[in-house]
């Protein structure tokens, strides 16, 4: 299979991670180094990170991977079963921005329900407006 957008990258960061993080999710917390690689967010100059993703079409590439793809759609599920709490109570302030802009980010590349839903319930459907300005950019 081609990785053009070497998206192995975050299939190697999740291979020892990413269970610890399902789990962690689950009870109602996130762990913060694990953000980056399992919400990635569109790149931003002012603060590169190798887990930053470069446009729509590798969010989209993301979602299709069948292991990376299937991993982000259980976490996002898994919000569902927080619903009462908050981004806030889950992944303390700057993380839970970190959360709006995956959520966003992968909400326009795909126009997928689960994510759409999750972005109502958790930011009042509202989109993350910085992640919308760059993807504008493009």
């Amino acid at each position: 299979m081609i990785d053009d957008h070497d998206l192995g990258r975050f299939v190697a960061a999740q291979a020892d991670t990413y269970a610890d993080a399902i789990d962690i999710l689950r009870r109602g917390a996130m762990c913060t180094p694990y953000m980056d690689f399992i919400f990635p967010r569109l790149t931003r100059e002012e603060m590169p990170s190798p887990y930053a993703l470069e446009s729509l079409d590798e969010a989209a590439a993301y979602l299709a991977s069948p292991a990376l793809g299937n991993r982000y759609r259980e976490c996002v599920e898994t919000l569902f079963r927080l619903v009462r709490t908050t981004a806030r109570d889950v992944f303390g302030d700057t993380d839970a921005g970190k959360l709006h802009a995956s959520l966003t980010l992968f909400a326009e590349a795909s126009n997928e329900v689960l994510l759409r839903s999750v972005l109502a319930t958790w930011f009042d459907n509202r989109v993350d407006e910085d992640t919308i300005v760059r993807i504008n950019r493009y």
